[in-house]
């Protein structure tokens, strides 16, 4: 029993004709005649009553007539939801993401994205850099947003997406915190906070550069996995440290922020992505997002588009 035959007894149900149904359906009324037949065989029952006059539904064809309207619209449902589960409109998106992306990146992006695609379930996930490498290689997230640079394997591919630069936190009680501006070689002599490099090596080792180059060895007194952490850290009075400019947009009570005028050095966001397995929906959100530097596709997604040569 196909969705074509359902149509076809539907409108000849409804029209109670046999010519005008077949219009409807855009078929011959010969060819109509022979999948209502058809259908009353696999059946086994009669639906139509057909005389020159009139045609009527039988007890049976009223009963399957609802029957056939409510299976109509089930199977156009499931044809539906599975083209769009083949197109990545259907189904879970796992985002993996660090604190400070959330605050400049995630909300009018996801938001963008579930606007498109309101039949996908985005799940956000806060997790460290490194953390979000081996979950991409277990398959445990799709995408995720971490800092750069980093080693990777080779199967995890990344795209920057944003890049800010760095400024100098302070306690809102520390000395250099009453200047209008701070260098690094006003630091010399202060204790401070960083990030440990174990959670994003690439990150840990610019800041140690930016102090190295202007003569500055860091007396580090705590180290700190999250960013919150290392801003509490700093308006605890544990130290002076180094971090993204969007820091600002967290809660910074007791923190004093400065900016860095003569460092040229940026921190970068990065999207990354197992290329290896890369969902239709995952695809979808990668294009959304690189957009304007042209599509990401796979390797396995280029091979299946690739024409054969002569």
């Amino acid at each position: 029993m196909s969705p074509r035959q359902l149509r076809s007894f539907i409108a000849v149900a409804e029209e109670l004709h046999f010519g005008r149904a077949a219009k409807l359906v855009h078929l011959s009324q010969p060819a109509l005649s022979l999948q209502i037949s058809g259908l009353e065989q696999d059946l086994g029952v009669q639906l139509f009553i057909r005389s020159r006059r009139k045609t009527e539904l039988t007890p049976a064809g009223q009963v399957f007539l609802s029957e056939a309207r409510e299976l109509l619209a089930r199977t156009e449902q499931a044809t539906l939801r599975v083209r769009r589960a083949a197109l990545g409109q259907v189904g879970t998106l796992r985002i993996g993401f660090i604190s400070t992306a959330a605050a400049v990146i995630m909300p009018p992006l996801v938001k963008r994205f579930r606007d498109q695609y309101p039949h996908v379930e985005v799940e956000l996930r806060n997790v460290l850099t490194m953390d979000q490498i081996t979950q991409l290689q277990e398959r445990k997230l799709d995408v995720g947003f971490l800092r750069v640079p980093l080693p990777t394997p080779p199967q995890i591919r990344m795209r920057v997406v944003h890049r800010e630069p760095f400024v100098l936190l302070l306690p809102a009680n520390h000395p250099l915190a009453t200047k209008a501006h701070v260098t690094l070689a006003d630091c010399r002599d202060e204790d401070f906070v960083k990030y440990t490099r174990k959670m994003a090596p690439g990150f840990h080792d610019q800041i140690m550069h930016i102090c190295h180059r202007n003569g500055v060895t860091p007396r580090v007194t705590q180290e700190a996995a999250e960013m919150y952490t290392l801003i509490s850290l700093v308006a605890a009075g544990m130290g002076i440290a180094i971090a993204p400019a969007s820091i600002a947009l967290h809660q910074t009570e007791n923190v004093v922020v400065r900016s860095l005028p003569n460092e040229s050095t940026e921190s970068e966001i990065a999207i990354a992505w197992n290329r290896e397995v890369v969902s239709a929906t995952a695809q979808l959100f990668l294009d959304m997002l690189l957009e304007r530097s042209g599509k990401v596709r796979t390797d396995k997604t280029k091979k299946k588009r690739e024409k054969p040569t002569a």
